[in-house]
């Protein structure tokens, strides 16, 4: 029976830990491969990295899918009230505050529009945004980190337990998860992505309020070409 249960441990740490491993690698190998002054695909390894970080992500998270124990949401009005707040914060400077516009970055009219490998760049990148980001960052900050730091056999701490400590390291590591540019905006809705799981105790109403984000700061993206906030 103990080993049954550590096997099922086992499991559940790497579904849960896995995605983002997956995905903190593939932004690393961007990294390593970008050569600027090389071709398209050295120069700019995003372009083809995002849509292979949302294909390997997502295959992964559907391998795992039943390890998550994606209950119903529960009060989705404060996800979303709080997904909404989070945009908000993230492109404040910007927006209300007379900070330059962030207009380099993963821009798609690259290909040109409305070519075919414009909308497949678009398409591929909203779907990384929107679904492949929240569920990961999700699962790993408060479904798994959150809870980790509490008891190391974090699945018997139940979604939205409080402790200092978890609440401040998951806080700061998120934030500092982010470009350098982000990281006050990032700590906030780290904070606020926390209180969405201690207020709801649902790793799924966590998830809607990310998506909602990114989302909404995709659309926002798309229509001010401030491409250097995705």
């Amino acid at each position: 029976m103990d080993s049954e249960q550590r096997e099922s441990d086992k499991r559940k740490f790497v579904a849960f830990t896995l995605p983002m491993a997956a995905f903190l690698a593939l932004l690393a190998l961007a990294s390593v491969l970008r050569k600027p002054g090389a071709g398209f695909r050295l120069a700019s390894p995003e372009y083809w990295i995002y849509p292979a970080e949302t294909l390997v992500c997502g295959a992964v998270l559907g391998w795992f899918w039943r390890e998550y124990d994606l209950a119903a949401p529960r009060k989705v009005w404060f996800a979303l009230a709080t997904g909404l707040a989070v945009f908000a914060v993230w492109i404040a400077p910007q927006q209300f505050f007379g900070f330059a516009p962030r207009l380099t970055g993963f821009d798609p009219e690259i290909f040109g529009a409305p070519s075919a490998a414009y909308w497949a760049t678009v398409i591929f990148r909203f779907l990384r945004l929107v679904v492949v980001v929240p569920l990961v960052e999700e699962i790993f900050w408060r479904g798994f980190l959150l809870r980790y730091l509490i008891d190391e056999r974090f699945t018997a701490v139940a979604i939205g337990t409080f402790s200092w400590l978890s609440f401040v390291v998951v806080t700061l590591v998120f934030g500092f998860s982010h470009s350098r540019a982000d990281w006050v905006a990032a700590a906030i809705c780290g904070a606020l992505y926390n209180l969405v799981a201690y207020r709801t105790r649902s790793l799924a109403s966590c998830i809607i309020a990310h998506a909602v984000t990114n989302c909404l700061l995709g659309v926002w993206v798309m229509q001010t070409r401030q491409w250097g906030f995705w």
